[in-house]
């Protein structure tokens, strides 16, 4: 007999009613330390007291009204958004999947637009993740996401990751952009090397196509830098962002030049509840305080501590752990042994972690986490490993 919830995940045995800072609590008491945050959402821990009242001001005035009219809120995010990147203009959406149909759109109107419909083509890359929806599965392309879902949404092409001489041999006159996660996060969190997204780039500009970044993950200071691109200097055309923009409120946004958002005029796209004034008003509290330089010294910091830390308890188990990767506090460790079975072993020692491709575990706390908690979560990987050696 089916749930009452349809069985689409497989879901930990763990049911929790609170959250506080990095920590989660169960209806019995017990406390997690939440080193997944809801798969990089909740950016500045459970319960945030700045979020907190934000959510309660703004539900104390006004929850909808939908964008048949101006959403102040969504105007002030808007600006700061457009104030602190590339952008010039910002879509909101509720989800990152929705914003990268937003991107995969407003790439393929800028072209069609400009009298060129048969560049609709956009270039994508092995082992990435986009979202769940008929669009964003046919741009990852894994057979694992488009199976069984029927014919594919057409005009994708996929490249290895990291393979700018495959990238290059890809584009046709029918090529509209190149779409790429900075740091791949499903994919194993396999970061992009900064000549790579230079080389994008340069081809971008070479060949007249735009450059859409994909940073629902990476973004909103999880890799040390607000976005994850600026470590290399260069800019996107479209970005896509969601997850910690929101703190844990369903929020999503494309971020996108003039240039490149030319044909997205009234009427070519629209969201009922994207950039309500819920959503905004926490995402305003957010960037407030993710954005300042002081905060992203201090994600730096712990992310360099931690890094540190890993590469220890790497070294201490070499039958269960084979190495450390990623980026800020977007790290991966690769496995020796099936990645679920560490993931199980922390749950034992009330310790959360999130899965990922290449048979990695993801570590993605709060960036507000402590130093104490931190190596705290590390003790406690110490003791997931030595329990899985145990029984090797």
């Amino acid at each position: 007999m089916i749930s009452p919830v349809i069985p689409t995940y497989a879901r930990a045995p763990l049911s929790f009613v609170k959250g506080e800072g990095s920590w989660l609590i169960e209806q019995n008491g017990e406390r997690y330390l939440d080193m997944g945050a809801g798969i990089a959402v909740t950016s500045l821990g459970h319960a945030h007291p700045k979020l907190v009242a934000a959510l309660k001001d703004q539900a104390d005035q006004l929850w909808h009204t939908s964008n048949l009219y101006n959403i102040p809120n969504q105007e002030k995010l808007a600006q700061q958004l457009v104030d602190a990147t590339f952008a010039d203009t910002v879509f909101f959406t509720n989800s990152g999947a929705e914003a990268m149909e937003c991107a995969i759109k407003m790439a393929r109107k800028h072209f069609s637009s400009a009298g060129q419909e048969d560049r609709s083509d956009i270039i994508a890359f092995e082992d990435a993740f986009h979202g769940r929806t008929l669009g964003t599965i046919a741009a990852a392309g894994a057979e694992k996401l488009v199976k069984g879902f029927g014919p594919q949404l057409a005009g994708f092409t996929h490249v290895p990751f990291g393979d700018l001489d495959a990238t290059e041999a890809a584009i046709t006159p029918n090529t509209a952009a190149i779409l790429i996660e900075p740091i791949q996060g499903e994919g194993g969190i396999v970061p992009a090397s900064d000549a790579f997204l230079q080389g994008l780039r340069a081809l971008c500009d070479a060949h007249g196509l735009l450059l859409i970044m994909d940073e629902i993950q990476c973004g909103m200071g999880r890799s040390g830098k607000l976005f994850a691109h600026e470590y290399s200097s260069i800019s996107p055309d479209i970005m896509a962002i969601a997850k910690g923009i929101g703190g844990g409120f369903p929020l999503g946004a494309c971020l996108a030049t003039e240039v490149a958002a030319d044909g997205m005029v009234a009427g070519t796209h629209g969201s009922t509840y994207g950039g309500n004034p819920l959503a905004c008003a926490v995402g305003s509290a957010v960037i407030e305080v993710i954005s300042d330089a002081s905060f992203l010294d201090a994600v730096n910091r712990k992310a360099g501590a931690l890094r540190q830390k890993l590469e220890g308890l790497v070294a201490a188990h070499p039958d269960v752990f084979e190495g450390v990767r990623g980026t800020g506090l977007m790290v991966g460790i690769a496995c020796k042994v099936p990645n679920m079975d560490v993931v199980n072993a922390a749950y034992a020692q009330h310790l959360l972690t999130v899965p990922g491709g290449q048979n990695v575990i993801r570590v993605l706390p709060a960036l507000t986490i402590s130093d104490d908690e931190l190596a705290e979560a590390v003790n406690r990987l110490d003791q997931a490993a030595t329990a899985i050696e145990a029984a090797l």
